[in-house]
């Protein structure tokens, strides 16, 4: 594929079906069910139907990461505002950000964080678009909590809320350090988990850290390099064996999300049809025309256009199936994004 195709991928959405909040509850968002295969296409009224498509030994995986209070507004000495936004900690007490106004910092200049002005931090360098901090307080995930606000997504156009704190994470959501949402599995509830191990139906978790590359657009770079940004994963030892039995038994592996599904195929070999286990890093750049052998399903929110996420899912399902069904999202006025409604790609037993 090369970056002019890029156009194909493009779509009007009308503002109003952004979703800026989330549904009343969780399983009461639509879904919106394709055949990966199949012709078949049919709408639910709610996610948790969800359960009528799934069957006895089918593997759900799902991205466990919970989202760190990234979002810090620090101020300098004279008072001065910038918004940062913490994404990785490069070399101990080193972190990379994206800072509002980065230009009126220079090099060595001192800033402190608004919400207690108990955290220093000094500026390290600048590279790019990023702004290097140096922490002169000692900072970890838990230190985001105290001086930081979720990160929602920039096109929410809003301030984040007391909501979102919680609406924002997965109800299984684990370990500190993503910048966003494994989006597909803000849908569950912990009844629906609950019925899923009443049906005989594995829910296992992975993590992989989202980074904010998951918002950046995509360039003629990453095209020619066929590589995304870097994001870290980690498949538990006792995940891997599940899905090596799984597979081994013939039964149907589905992830719950593209970051999942990302973390899945960077660890699989299709040679020995085995998943690894461990720690991992993937820039996995996963497009139409490639293929993906490590799930049968996949759960997903619907992306935005020419995204390397809309790509994803593309590659999972055909190309013209994709479009189609966004097309009929977008009349049927489903709601669109991480806080919008659901898809499910998977071949129905009955059609």
């Amino acid at each position: 594929m090369e970056f002019q195709d890029l156009s194909d991928f493009d779509f009007e959405l009308p503002e109003d079906q952004i979703a800026k909040f989330p549904a009343a509850k969780r399983d009461k968002s639509r879904l919106l069910v394709l055949g990966r295969t199949q012709d078949f296409l049919k709408e639910e009224t709610e996610f948790s139907k969800i359960l009528a498509y799934l069957q006895e030994g089918d593997v759900l995986v799902a991205n466990a990461t919970r989202v760190s209070k990234r979002r810090v507004f620090l101020v300098t000495k004279s008072g001065r505002r910038h918004e940062a936004m913490f994404l990785s900690e490069t070399e101990p007490g080193v972190w990379k950000t994206l800072t509002r106004n980065s230009k009126k910092l220079k090099l060595g200049d001192l800033v402190s964080d608004e919400a207690t002005g108990k955290f220093l931090f000094s500026v390290f360098k600048k590279e790019e678009e990023f702004t290097i901090f140096r922490s002169e307080t000692p900072l970890d995930e838990n230190s985001f909590e105290l001086i930081g606000r979720t990160p929602i997504p920039p096109y929410f156009k809003r301030e984040s809320t007391s909501e979102d704190d919680i609406r924002y994470q997965t109800v299984y959501s684990k370990n500190l350090g993503s910048v966003a949402a494994p989006t597909a599995g803000l849908h569950f509830t912990p009844e629906l988990l609950e019925e899923l191990k009443n049906r005989n139906i594995e829910f296992l978790k992975l993590e992989l850290k989202v980074g904010y590359g998951t918002f950046q657009s995509l360039n003629e770079d990453h095209f020619a390099n066929k590589k995304l940004h870097e994001e870290e994963f980690d498949l538990p030892l006792e995940t891997a064996e599940l899905l090596n039995l799984a597979k081994k038994n013939g039964k149907r592996i589905i992830s719950v999300g593209t970051t999942t599904l990302r973390a899945l195929e960077s660890a699989y070999d299709p040679n020995t049809k085995t998943f690894r286990s461990g720690e991992g890093k993937t820039r996995l750049f996963l497009q139409p025309e490639d293929s993906i052998l490590s799930c049968e399903g996949l759960i997903t929110n619907f992306h935005l256009p020419q995204s390397s996420l809309l790509l994803l899912v593309s590659a999972f399902a055909e190309k013209e199936k994709i479009l189609k069904a966004y097309k009929y999202a977008i009349e049927q006025n489903f709601r669109f994004f991480s806080y919008g409604d659901s898809m499910l790609i998977l071949d129905p037993e009955k059609v």
